[in-house]
């Protein structure tokens, strides 16, 4: 889902089940500042959401393995449990732990940085990139977008007559 949203880790492990509109593959995430935000995921994501969710209605989208201890369970935002599995939300360094142990030495925002390059090396547009990541910058994202020669020569066509690209 990190990929595949191109979104902030601290975001994605924020997401309820509420939050998430399985359909049409997207989330209604609270961004810093308050704002809302949209992001959405791709075919892999959505097949493997069901598995995640288990019949659950509500709560924290990605818990914990284990429930928490009396004192943990005590100071724990109510919001940051599962109602139905008294699970504690995923937090975001047992998710870097998991994700080095199990993902090659993957870091969480390498994911994010590898979507918005893949999608610049596609000749994705950066006004597009900044939606998906939700960048406010134009400069922020001009890192991942680097054209290569093949598109600098394909926009040249399109700056040719039509008479004589045929």
């Amino acid at each position: 889902m990190l990929y595949e949203s191109a979104s902030r880790a601290s975001a994605v492990l924020a997401l309820n089940i509420e939050d998430l509109d399985l359909p049409n593959k997207q989330a209604r995430v609270t961004v810093e500042g308050g704002d809302t935000m949209w992001i959405t995921w791709g075919t892999d994501t959505a097949h493997l959401l069901p598995r995640l969710i288990a019949g659950r209605a509500r709560g924290p989208l990605f818990l914990s393995a284990h429930r928490p201890g009396p004192h943990r369970r005590a100071t724990t935002d109510p919001r940051d449990l599962g109602p139905d599995t008294g699970r504690v939300r995923l937090g975001y360094d047992r998710a870097r732990i998991l994700l080095g142990h199990y993902g090659d030495g993957l870091r969480l925002h390498q994911l994010r940085h590898s979507s918005a390059t893949h999608l610049g090396d596609a000749n994705t547009s950066a006004n597009v990139i900044m939606a998906k990541t939700g960048h406010k910058s134009l400069r922020s994202v001009q890192r991942y977008v680097k054209p290569g020669l093949a598109a600098v020569h394909q926009a040249t066509e399109v700056l040719s007559s039509p008479r004589r690209r045929g």
